[in-house]
């Protein structure tokens, strides 16, 4: 049997940025990526702690360093800049090996964005 459990967990990051226009995702600084272990065009859920909204997108990378997140397409229209979001992924493993599997997650400054 396979379940579906959390990943990775990118713990209240500020949105930095809104882009309608463009095709769609969510920009995420690639430093917060690998800490994160979330890779491109992975599929994530992203929870905005201000509004209450839940959407489901996928990542591209945002210049290293940078401490973007930019909530791109109809995202947009849901989520604001200077709202504080959650972004979390999900596997599909092994029972057996879900109860031993620990998700990665990181708690970067608020504030910021970048790693503690």
């Amino acid at each position: 049997m396979f379940i579906e459990i959390l990943k990775s967990k990118i713990h209240k990051v500020t949105v930095t940025e809104a882009n309608l226009q463009y095709v769609g995702s969510v920009s995420i600084d690639e430093d917060l990526m690998d800490a994160s272990n979330i890779i491109e065009n992975e599929k994530v859920q992203v929870l905005d702690i201000n509004n209450g909204e839940r959407i489901e997108t996928y990542v591209i990378k945002a210049k290293r360093g940078s401490g973007e997140i930019c909530m791109n397409g109809p995202a947009a229209r849901k989520v604001s800049v200077g709202d504080v979001i959650i972004i979390m992924s999900f596997a599909t493993i092994d029972f057996g090996e879900a109860k031993s599997f620990r998700p990665t997650v990181i708690f970067p400054d608020t504030n910021t964005n970048k790693l503690i």
